[in-house]
Formats: structure tokens, sequence, C-alpha cells
């Protein structure tokens, strides 16, 4: 579980709005956020760059929130968006959080151990929705592949959860499948089979255009014989 008391965070009173102004705000080595939720107007703030992206390091972290004139707010970012080309944080949503409340949140799926030889093991869904204590969310489920053979898989009611945490996902979720592992051999004969009907397909689809370009060049005559 994430502990509130270290992810502290200063906030500023926001003021300029626009594109510009969050430039000059980022180059400033802060990040522009909003803090909203139980029914309180929206508020513009700025946080500090480089504290605000170790916080967000932690997986549904629920961060303190330290307002300009003191108050403490409890919140869980709700949308972080961040540049695509560089590792900056350009806005960041936050969602009011209250003692004791019951919040639905994504939780990441960590995988363990070795299946069994010749397998693989392929995480078809990498995070699960549940219900959970806001100030006691988990930071990730763990589940074991140790010795499973091919074939087998792990279903969302197989993931154990903490007490007091509730499955929202459907229980028939796939989170991991485990599959035989395909040889070299079978690979290249899949491949140079898939190739061969691709090949077939493209034989008949010229055959195909052929035999419509005939009949249209045959409508065409009769037509020019039919108007002689």
């Amino acid at each position: 579980m994430a502990q509130t008391a270290d992810l502290r965070l200063e906030a500023e009173t926001r003021t300029e709005f626009g594109k510009g102004a969050a430039r000059r705000i980022r180059r400033d080595n802060k990040i522009p956020a909003v803090l909203y939720g139980h029914g309180t107007d929206p508020v513009h703030v700025t946080l500090p760059g480089h504290a605000t992206m170790l916080a967000l390091k932690n997986p549904n972290a629920v961060l303190t929130i330290v307002m300009p004139g003191g108050e403490e707010q409890l919140a869980l970012a709700k949308d972080v968006q961040r540049e695509v080309l560089r590792p900056f944080i350009e806005h960041i949503d936050l969602i009011i959080v209250r003692k004791g409340e019951k919040v639905t949140i994504d939780v990441p799926v960590h995988v363990e151990g070795e299946a069994g030889p010749e397998t693989n093991v392929i995480v078809e869904n990498a995070v699960l929705s549940v219900e959970a204590d806001a100030l006691s969310i988990p930071e990730s489920f763990t589940v074991s592949v140790e010795g499973l053979e091919a074939g087998s898989q792990i279903l969302a009611k197989d993931v154990t959860l903490p007490s007091g945490v509730t499955l929202i996902a459907d229980e028939e979720l796939l989170v991991v499948n485990i599959a035989q592992q395909v040889s070299a051999d079978a690979l290249e004969a899949e491949l140079a089979e898939a190739e061969a009907e691709a090949g077939i397909e493209h034989e008949e689809s010229d055959e195909e255009a052929e035999g419509e370009s005939a009949e249209g060049e045959a409508k065409a005559d009769d037509a020019e014989g039919a108007e002689g």
C-alpha cells in the first residue's frame, strides 16, 4: 500500500491559463493541475515538477496536496497527460478522496514464477478493476505461473485480493494464458502455408479480374453489333 505521508506535494494557485501559460509553468519546472470532486468547484494549481513525477511512480498513489492556505486534500491522479517524445508531464487531473471512502480503481497485475517447459506466458489483461478503500489501494496483485502447463489459464476470479478489496471486473476475465510454445519448424511451416494460401487467393483474384474484363469486352462487342 502507498503511504500518503511520503507523498505530500505543495500546491500553488494557478491564475494563468492557455498553452502559453502552460509552457511557462513547465519551463519553471512545475506542472499544471486541476483538483476536483465531492461537489467542489475545480481548483487550478501548479505542483512541483520533480517531486510530482517521483510521487506518480507509485501506482494509484494517494497524494496529500497542501493548498496555498495550508489546507490539505487527499487526491488520486485521475488523468496524467504526458509528452509523447519526452518524459515530461503536461497536465494532471486530481480527484479528491476522503478517508474511509471506497473508490473504483485499476490495479496492475504482476506475474511471477516460471511456467512449464515449452510454454509461453501471455498476459491478456495487465490490470484488474477493483473497489478498495481510498487509503488502502493495493500497488499490484501478484499471480504465480510456477509450473503451469500449456492450456492453463488464470481468470480474474483466481486472483487473490487483499481483505477489503472487491473485484469489479468480470470474474471470467482472462488475465494470464499459458500457451504451447511454437517450434521454429512449426512456425516456418505456418508461414509457408499462409504464403501459399495468399498466392492462391491472388491467382484467383487475377483470374476473376481477367474474366470480368473478357465479359466486359464481349458486352461491348455485342453493343457495337446491335448498333450496326
